[in-house]
Protein backbone atom coordinates (compact mmCIF):
# COMPACT_ATOMS: atom_id res chain seq x y z
CA UNK A 1 0.00 0.00 0.00
CA UNK A 2 1.47 3.71 -0.81
CA UNK A 3 1.81 6.16 1.75
CA UNK A 4 2.54 9.74 2.57
CA UNK A 5 5.90 10.77 4.25
CA UNK A 6 4.53 13.42 6.79
CA UNK A 7 7.44 15.93 7.93
CA UNK A 8 6.47 18.98 9.76
CA UNK A 9 7.83 22.04 8.53
CA UNK A 10 11.51 23.10 10.45
CA UNK A 11 12.18 19.42 11.06
CA UNK A 12 15.68 18.69 11.65
CA UNK A 13 16.98 16.00 9.55
CA UNK A 14 16.59 12.29 11.25
CA UNK A 15 19.44 10.43 12.76
CA UNK A 16 18.88 7.22 10.20
CA UNK A 17 16.84 6.97 7.27
CA UNK A 18 12.98 7.17 8.32
CA UNK A 19 10.22 9.81 8.43
CA UNK A 20 9.04 10.78 11.41
CA UNK A 21 5.39 10.18 10.04
CA UNK A 22 3.73 8.10 7.59
CA UNK A 23 -0.07 8.28 6.22
CA UNK A 24 -1.66 4.91 4.35
CA UNK A 25 -5.28 5.04 4.56
CA UNK A 26 -5.80 7.21 6.74
CA UNK A 27 -3.63 5.54 9.39
CA UNK A 28 -0.50 7.93 10.52
CA UNK A 29 1.88 6.01 12.09
CA UNK A 30 4.41 7.90 14.10
CA UNK A 31 8.55 6.71 14.48
CA UNK A 32 9.81 6.24 17.43
CA UNK A 33 10.75 9.52 18.69
CA UNK A 34 13.37 10.96 21.20
CA UNK A 35 14.12 13.91 22.91
CA UNK A 36 16.53 14.86 20.04
CA UNK A 37 17.32 18.64 18.80
CA UNK A 38 17.30 19.58 15.00
CA UNK A 39 21.26 18.07 15.17
CA UNK A 40 20.17 15.08 16.85
CA UNK A 41 21.88 15.75 20.22
CA UNK A 42 20.13 14.30 23.10
CA UNK A 43 18.04 17.28 25.52
CA UNK A 44 17.32 16.94 29.02
CA UNK A 45 19.64 14.09 29.62
CA UNK A 46 18.52 11.65 31.82
CA UNK A 47 15.26 13.70 32.70
CA UNK A 48 12.27 11.73 32.12
CA UNK A 49 10.20 14.31 32.52
CA UNK A 50 11.49 16.91 30.29
CA UNK A 51 12.45 14.18 27.41
CA UNK A 52 8.55 12.99 27.73
CA UNK A 53 7.18 16.30 27.57
CA UNK A 54 9.45 17.03 24.53
CA UNK A 55 8.66 13.81 22.71
CA UNK A 56 4.69 14.48 23.12
CA UNK A 57 5.01 17.77 21.89
CA UNK A 58 7.33 15.98 18.37
CA UNK A 59 4.72 13.80 18.13
CA UNK A 60 1.92 16.53 18.63
CA UNK A 61 3.95 18.16 15.36
CA UNK A 62 3.83 14.82 13.48
CA UNK A 63 -0.20 14.64 14.02
CA UNK A 64 -0.85 17.96 13.25
CA UNK A 65 1.22 18.02 10.23
CA UNK A 66 -0.55 15.19 8.82
CA UNK A 67 -4.18 16.82 10.01
CA UNK A 68 -4.83 15.14 13.50
CA UNK A 69 -4.88 15.93 16.51
CA UNK A 70 -3.88 14.05 19.65
CA UNK A 71 -7.18 12.56 20.62
CA UNK A 72 -6.92 10.80 17.31
CA UNK A 73 -3.84 8.38 18.96
CA UNK A 74 -5.23 5.34 19.36
CA UNK A 75 -1.82 3.22 20.43
CA UNK A 76 1.57 4.14 21.64
CA UNK A 77 4.46 2.00 22.14
CA UNK A 78 6.99 3.25 25.40
CA UNK A 79 10.60 2.57 25.67
CA UNK A 80 12.03 3.08 28.89
CA UNK A 81 15.89 2.80 29.86
CA UNK A 82 15.30 1.93 33.52
CA UNK A 83 11.87 1.86 35.46
CA UNK A 84 12.62 4.60 37.45
CA UNK A 85 11.47 6.47 34.95
CA UNK A 86 8.27 5.06 34.67
CA UNK A 87 6.33 7.03 37.08
CA UNK A 88 8.09 10.82 35.86
CA UNK A 89 7.13 9.48 32.26
CA UNK A 90 3.40 8.64 33.22
CA UNK A 91 2.95 11.79 35.32
CA UNK A 92 3.59 13.95 31.80
CA UNK A 93 1.74 11.22 29.65
CA UNK A 94 -1.52 11.28 31.17
CA UNK A 95 -1.53 15.00 30.96
CA UNK A 96 -1.25 15.01 26.92
CA UNK A 97 -4.10 12.25 27.46
CA UNK A 98 -6.59 13.75 29.99
CA UNK A 99 -9.56 11.79 28.65
CA UNK A 100 -9.57 8.09 27.30
CA UNK A 101 -6.23 6.65 27.29
CA UNK A 102 -4.73 5.15 23.70
CA UNK A 103 -3.83 1.59 24.26
CA UNK A 104 -0.13 1.51 25.04
CA UNK A 105 2.53 -1.21 25.76
CA UNK A 106 6.04 0.11 27.70
CA UNK A 107 9.23 -2.28 27.55
CA UNK A 108 12.75 -1.06 29.50
CA UNK A 109 15.25 -1.49 26.84
CA UNK A 110 18.92 0.32 25.59
CA UNK A 111 17.98 3.60 23.41
CA UNK A 112 20.42 4.63 20.53
CA UNK A 113 22.03 7.40 22.44
CA UNK A 114 23.66 7.77 26.02
CA UNK A 115 21.26 9.89 27.92
CA UNK A 116 17.60 9.15 26.23
CA UNK A 117 15.85 7.70 28.51
CA UNK A 118 12.07 7.74 27.19
CA UNK A 119 11.24 7.02 23.03
CA UNK A 120 7.49 6.73 22.23
CA UNK A 121 5.73 5.67 19.01
CA UNK A 122 2.65 6.18 17.89
CA UNK A 123 -0.63 5.46 15.49
CA UNK A 124 -3.31 7.61 15.00
CA UNK A 125 -6.69 7.03 13.25
CA UNK A 126 -7.66 10.69 11.62
CA UNK A 127 -10.64 11.68 11.08
CA UNK A 128 -11.68 11.64 7.92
Amino acid sequence: MPFTPVIPPGFGKPIAPYSPGALADGVLYVAGTLAFDAENNVLYPEDAAAQTRHVLETIRRVVEAAGGCMADIVFNQIFITDWKHYAPMNAVYAEYFPGDKPARYCIQCGLVKPGAVVEIASIAHLRR
